[in-house]
């Protein structure tokens, strides 16, 4: 799911930041009416654990645009080998049942773009559609070491400093469905032994923190968000119940809004999580609230300031330490 270092025992799944899945976000496109971004970041602390996207990856932005919980369009993206500091993206657009298979499948929309390693953003256009991939600076805030330290808050952001590889795409709302509102969750996938495995995936960000035991991270990442309720509904329960004193009522209730794992964005309305996700929205604050059953409900953090008022948004990335 939506979370940095997401895979069990707070690592990256199979051990490999390039295929870590750290935050997905919906909101309305800068001055323009009738267009969306969608992004997914990936590769956190980037790139100190790596440099490049996996060329053997299939990067995936799913839309849900009949509430049935399945894909509907899908946008998959799959790199080249890097080489001498360079790598270059393919963007295939998929649609019915297309859409539902994890392979890079449908149209081709971009071919061959530059990945962006550099400070600045390089956004290209095709079919209506923008794209900017590269280097950039993390926008999740959190104090992280006053949440693992019994949320004795330190004031430090965690996320500060640090980097990510964007992945983001400016799309006509035409193309994601007649809905106003819409389902989203993003995927990474590996092709290893001969078959794509899902390895990460998600949507509403810091569940699989609070929510997942370290032995079922795997099989939650390979998982399909239409079987979510159905698979994890009553564990989940349980943390709400320990952590916040939850009925068995409120705890359902509550879940409603985060299983499946699928962000909602109603496009007639303005965008702020849980109804999409804007780059300043206090998400960790959210999830702290979620578990603790409103007995915790902050951690302190500001948003960040560094962010890009036109696409692709994300803000400049931070020099390597």
């Amino acid at each position: 799911m939506s979370h940095h270092l997401s895979g069990p025992n707070l690592r990256s799944p199979r051990g490999d930041a390039r295929l870590d899945l750290t935050d997905v976000f919906a909101f309305p496109a800068s001055g323009a009416p009738g267009r969306t971004v969608l992004i997914m970041n990936v590769n956190p602390f980037a790139p100190t654990q790596a440099n490049a996207f996996h060329p053997d990856a299939v990067y995936r932005l799913n839309i849900d645009n009949d509430g049935d919980d399945r894909a509907d369009v899908a946008y998959s993206f799959t790199f080249s080998d890097p080489a001498a500091g360079a790598q270059t993206v393919t963007v295939h657009r998929a649609t019915g049942a297309a859409a539902q298979k994890h392979e890079a499948t449908g149209d081709v929309l971009f071919s061959a773009v530059p990945v962006a390693f550099g400070d600045l953003p390089d956004v290209v256009e095709a079919g209506g559609h923008k794209l900017s991939v590269g280097l950039r600076s993390d926008p999740f805030f959190a104090d992280l070491e006053g949440i693992v330290n019994n949320f004795t808050w330190t004031g430090k952001d965690a996320m500060a400093e640090t980097n990510v590889f964007g992945i983001a795409l400016e799309v006509p709302d035409a193309e994601l469905g007649s809905d106003p509102t819409i389902g989203v969750w993003a995927r990474v996938s590996l092709q290893e032994n001969g078959q794509l495995t899902s390895v990460d995936r998600g949507a509403h960000p810091s569940l699989t923190a609070y929510f997942n035991a370290e032995e079922v991270k795997d099989a939650y990442n390979a998982a399909e968000p239409a079987d979510d309720w159905d698979t994890y509904s009553a564990a989940w329960t349980a943390v709400l119940q320990h952590a916040g004193d939850y009925t068995t009522e409120a705890a359902t209730e509550t879940l409603r809004l985060v299983l499946p794992d699928i962000l909602r964005y109603d496009r007639s309305r303005p965008a702020g999580y849980p109804n999409g996700r804007t780059l300043v929205d206090d998400v960790t604050s959210a999830r702290l609230t979620m578990v603790s059953g409103g007995k915790i409900t902050s951690d302190h953090i500001p948003p960040h300031t560094d962010l890009l008022p036109v696409f692709p948004h994300l803000g400049h990335p931070h020099p390597v330490k």
